[in-house]
Parts: structure tokens; sequence; C-alpha cells
């Protein structure tokens, strides 16, 4: 017996300061469709995911929440893998950066590369971006903001110890020459080499000395392994790497056949951790797939919008495959995706209730009718049967093709076509007129199997993508008294129309619905109406708070130090609306220097939007976030007054947003 081909492949792996939304899951949920497709071809499949969990951001994050750093990461951790399990993300090994072997390993790797001469000791000088976790020059700074993520950055000069990425920049200008497939989609390529690798690779800087939250530097404890060897690392450590041992797991399953990130760390992956591996001596992986952003909208997601969705929520509203289905198919594979309640419902109904849970209902319930059960066998060819045929095998092939590419979209759109084509199939043979004819028996027999044919293959082709909707299909496909089953089997039994159906096989004698189809507009207002109902006593005890009259209860003094955890903060109004159903608050999107935020405020009674719009406030940066009728609120605007009239603070217009008030 032959042994099966190895196929390893891996995510990045989320840091772990905030719960991941649904476009960060969209790349789990890409991948294990991928490791699904790949175990049904007859690979020897090794599925790598895990959790980032050192960094300064992570630090400060613990010390506001007063818990320790590993306390922090342990919870959002936790809530991760739970999204994970909800999701039905089938990955062989969770490695988190926080496990013992991992630092050994990562604290082996940095020796390594010091005693080589890859690694050495100088002092950086320049500007640091906190969320980025990056170092920038004074030429890569965009006006005071980080060049990758528009905040702002700080001056920073500290003794670290850097990675001689310079070294490598010939060998990785050659290697990505010799091998066009490292790096893709081509377009993201194109970027990387002319934006990021021909003007010249600077070298890195791989520790820190102003922070304590990570990897130790063995031989040097004043600084910690800076992220990119620590996290980056784990693809390799996970296996059981670290420099004088190389696993079983290892030597088994690397060099990875395709690593998935997203865009946005794209150049880290395709320049510093090939550096890496090169001067470790080890070989890089063979395709490091760049995939695009999930959109809220027409907007990046982001809680200082308001706009963030997350899997486990979507998936308690429209069930796990539901949104599974939608982010693959919605995922274009170079271009940025969208995603908004109306547009999953509009998907939901029209591929998902209509196309494919209709047609399978419509035929076990037609097998019932007229072959009590029995699903009966080809007897009779007829005119639309050749082109059914041909679309089925077709279609089976495209998704073969796009699978193979990483256009998951388009593999769906394949797979939604022959489902379409099924259900047109019906329409053209009218099974409920070959029914009322006893000379047309054989026909609808015919009819009929090539109905469960198609849907076997379309089953077997939705796997990856709705693995526990596909088992159902086949649950309706089979009575439970049926000693063979019509089953998912590998991904080859798709590809050919015609399997035999095991003699006296019978459907399910009583179908229930796949997807439900919903209403959108009530769907809308119940979800409104819930979310409101959830919300009501938090805003009212929020605005009970806001509303206690100066002077009429004892004040606790505070320290300066207490004082000092309130961040004020200039901040731009640049939009302002109303917010629905209240008569008390307002939508404030503000510009607090570091992007846009959404606040709102219960000022309605006193001022209209259009007298808000371009002035300048004070903001409470660092209050904890809230819903008020629904909406959220990341901050806070300071005003006086009572009921009866409350006077907003408004700032000079030369005052620059962002400015800390002191």
């Amino acid at each position: 017996m032959s042994q099966k081909p190895k196929y390893y492949l891996t995510t990045a792996i989320p840091y772990t300061s905030r719960k991941p939304h649904v476009g960060n899951t969209y790349e789990l949920i890409l991948t294990d469709c991928l490791a699904r497709y790949k175990r049904m071809q007859g690979y020897d499949v090794f599925f790598l995911t895990g959790t980032d969990e050192h960094g300064l951001k992570i630090e400060t994050a613990a010390k506001e929440e007063n818990v320790s750093p590993k306390e922090y990461v342990d919870k959002i951790t936790g809530e991760l893998i739970g999204i994970w399990k909800k999701m039905n993300i089938s990955y062989d090994k969770f490695i988190r950066t926080t496990d013992e072997y991992h630092i050994k390993a990562v604290q082996k790797i940095f020796k390594k590369l010091y005693d080589n001469g890859d690694i050495y000791k100088g002092e950086y000088e320049g500007w640091y971006c906190t969320p980025c976790e990056s170092f920038w020059t004074e030429t890569q700074v965009v006006d005071g903001k980080c060049p990758d993520c528009g905040r702002p950055v700080q001056k920073s000069k500290e003794e670290a110890y850097f990675l001689r990425l310079s070294r490598y920049q010939t060998q990785l200008e050659e290697y990505i020459e010799q091998n066009p497939d490292f790096i893709t989609p081509e377009a993201r390529k194109r970027e990387m080499v002319n934006n990021f690798i021909k003007p010249g690779v600077q070298d890195l800087c791989v520790s820190r000395s102003t922070f304590t939250w990570g990897v130790p530097v063995a031989f040097d404890p004043g600084h910690v392994v800076y992220v990119w060897i620590d996290a980056l690392s784990n693809y390799i450590t996970a296996l059981g790497y670290s420099v004088d041992e190389k696993g079983e797991l290892y030597q088994k399953y690397w060099p990875a056949e395709l690593q998935i990130i997203g865009k946005d760390i794209l150049r880290f992956h395709t320049i510093y951790w090939p550096i890496i591996l090169m001067a470790l001596g080890e070989p890089l992986p063979q395709k490091i797939f760049g995939h695009p952003w999930l959109l809220s909208g027409v907007d990046k997601m982001s809680k200082s919008r308001g706009n963030v969705m997350y899997a486990d929520s979507l998936a308690d509203l429209f069930g796990t495959d539901a949104v599974r289905y939608y982010v693959l198919s919605e995922m274009p594979f170079l271009q940025d995706g969208s995603i908004t309640y109306e547009m999953l419902i509009a998907r939901y109904n029209s591929d998902l209730a209509n196309t494919l849970g209709n047609l399978v209902n419509r035929t076990v319930a037609m097998i019932n009718k007229y072959f009590d059960g029995v699903i009966p066998s080809a007897k009779e060819h007829g005119e639309f049967d050749d082109d059914l045929i041909e679309t089925i095998t077709a279609g089976a092939k495209k998704t073969t093709e796009y699978l193979d590419t990483l256009h998951a979209a388009d593999a769906a759109e394949a797979i939604i076509a022959i489902l379409r084509r099924l259900n047109k199939y019906i329409d053209e043979t009218t099974p409920w007129v070959l029914g009322k004819d006893e000379s047309k028996k054989d026909r609808l027999s015919t009819v009929m199997y090539h109905l469960v044919e198609g849907i076997r293959i379309s089953a077997t082709l939705l796997y990856p993508f709705i693995p526990e909707s596909a088992e159902k299909i086949f649950d309706q496909l089979n009575a439970p008294e049926n000693k063979e089953k019509i089953v998912r089997s590998d991904w080859k039994s798709a590809l050919t129309f015609g399997k035999p159906i095991p003699n006296g096989a019978k459907v399910n004698p009583s179908p229930t619905p796949l997807f439900a189809r919903i209403d959108e507009e009530k769907f809308l207002l119940q979800l409104n109406q819930t979310e409101e109902k959830a919300e009501n006593k938090k805003e009212d005890k929020t605005e009970d708070k806001k509303e206690v009259k100066a002077g009429n209860e004892p004040v606790a003094e505070i320290t300066i130090d207490e004082f000092a955890m309130v961040k004020l903060i200039a901040a731009k109004i640049v939009e302002c609306v109303p917010v629905e159903k209240s008569d008390k608050l307002l939508r404030l999107q503000l510009n607090d220097g570091n992007g846009i935020r959404q606040v709102v405020s219960g000022i309605a009674k006193f001022y209209s939007p259009s007298d808000l719009v371009g002035k300048k406030v004070i903001l409470v940066s660092n209050l904890k976030p809230v819903k008020l009728r629904g909406v959220d609120s990341f901050g806070m605007i300071l005003a006086a007054g009572d009921h009866d009239k409350i006077t907003v603070t408004f700032l000079d217009d030369a005052i620059p947003e962002g400015a800390i008030i002191r």
C-alpha cells in the first residue's frame, strides 16, 4: 500500500489582545476548507493554528484589567478556541507562544542566529508603533503616523539586537525569482518585491528591553525576543524543531505546502520569515498566500467604527454552516469581500435555502411519493440527460481546479451552478407530470436517479465548505434501515457521474428542511429588539451615573495617580446623527488622532447634529465600551450642566486631534 502524500498547511496565529472578529475568522474557515479538501483527495494533512501571546500591547492590556499577562491571554485564547470549535475548524495542532517547548525552542533559535553572526547587538532610535509592534525610520513614518495602520508613533531609543536581513537580500530575490509560486497572488508578489525588497531590505530589530512580557533572551536577560522571531517560529517549533533537535513531525511535514495569512502581514511572512529560515539553514515553505480582507459593508472592521461582527454570534443567528458558506463564497481571490446582515440573508436564502435546500427536499419528497421511498435506477434515457450529466461532471472538475489554485469563492459558485442545473432539470422533466402516467414510470425512474446522483456529487463537493450540512444531506438520502449507505467518500467519487445505488436503498421517510428561508425584514426587526432589550438595563445604569448633579453627592477624594488613569484627549466631531428610537442620544464619529471612534452621547435635546460637526471636544478615551440603544459607544465627551441644560465643552480649533488634555 502506497504512503499518502503529506500536506502541511498553517494559518497566521492570531494576536491575543482582543476577541477575533469574523474577518479574522475567515482565514481559519478558508484553511479548514482546504484541509478537508486535501484529506478527501487522500493527503496526509497536518493543519496548524494557534495564538501569538507576547508583546507590549498584551502587557499593557493586562495592566489595565489588573490581571497578569498570562491570565489575560488565557482568557482571550479560551474565547478564540471556543470560536474555532463553533466554526467546526478541524485543526490538528494548536500552538500557544507561551507553551514551554516553544519558548525554549525560540531561545535556541535566537542563540544560533547570534552565534552565526546573523544577529548583532546595537542601539535602536526611531519611531515605534505599539498596535503594529513595529519600528519605523524617519523616512518611513508618514505625517507622524505608522505607514501600516495610520496610528501615531512614539520616538523610542533603546539597546536592541538586530537580525541582518540585508545579508540575505540577494538570496531572497533569487529564491522568489526561481520559485514563481512562492508568493501568491501575483499582484501581491509584485507589491512585496517592488515596494519592500528591491529598494533594499533593512536590518530588523528583534529584541526589546523596555517591557518584560516575552521570551527572555537566554544569554542577555535584560532583553526579550521581539515578536517576529517569536511568533514566526511557531510554524516549525510546533513540529518539534529546536535547532539541536528536529522532531518526527518536523522531519515528516516541513517544509509546508501552504501558509495562509492576511495581506496586511504578507511582508513579514515573505521577507522576515524566509530569511530566518535561510539563516537557520532550513528549507522554505512552498507557497505563501496573502488573502484579502472581509469588510463590514465598505469599511474595515474595528471597534472604533462600531462595525465589528463576530463569527460565533453570527453562527448563533444563522447556523455555523451558513456563516462558513457566506465568507467562503463572498471573498474573492484578490479583492476584499464584504459582509452585512442584509447580504448574508440574501445569499443564505438564494443559495442555501432555495437552490440547495429546496432541491434536496423536493427530490426526497418525490421519491417517497412515487417510489415508496426506494431510490430507483436509471432505465430510460431522455432529452435533457446528457446536458445535465455534462454540466455536473464539468462543474466537479472546475471545483477541483479552483480549490487547487485557492479560488474558494469560484469553487463555491461552480457547485451552486451544478445545483441550479439540477433544479432546472426538474422543471424540464416535470416529474409531477410523469408520475401521473404509468407508461412513463421508467423515465421517472431515470429522472429520480439522476437527481439523487447529482445531489450525492454536490454534497461531496460541498463537504469542505459546509461539513455538517453535507452530512445532513446524506441523512436525507438514506433511510435509517439502509444496510448499505449512500455516503460521502473521497474526492475522486465526485468526479464521476453514475455511481450505482445500493440495492433497495431508501431515502429518509421524514425529510426536514436543511435551511429555513429567512424573512429579512422580520429578522432585522427582531435582532434590533433583542439587542435593545439586552442593553436597556445597562443603558439606564450608565445614564444614571452620567446624570448625577454636581454638588448633590459627597465626592470621594482621589490621588493624582488615580486621576492620571483617566485619559483625556482632543477629538474632532466629523459626523453626527440621531440614534434611532431615542430622543436623548446622538451618535458621534470622532477623529481622535488615531482613527475614527464612535461615541454615543445623551445631548440630543440640547444640540442638533449640524451644531456639532467640525467642533473639537474633550474625549475620555479609555472608558470601557458600552451599548446605548443597541449602539456601541467607545468613550465619552465632556459636558457641564444638569437635566435642564447641558453644555458641551468645546476646544480651540488650533488644538490638534489626539492632543492629551492635562
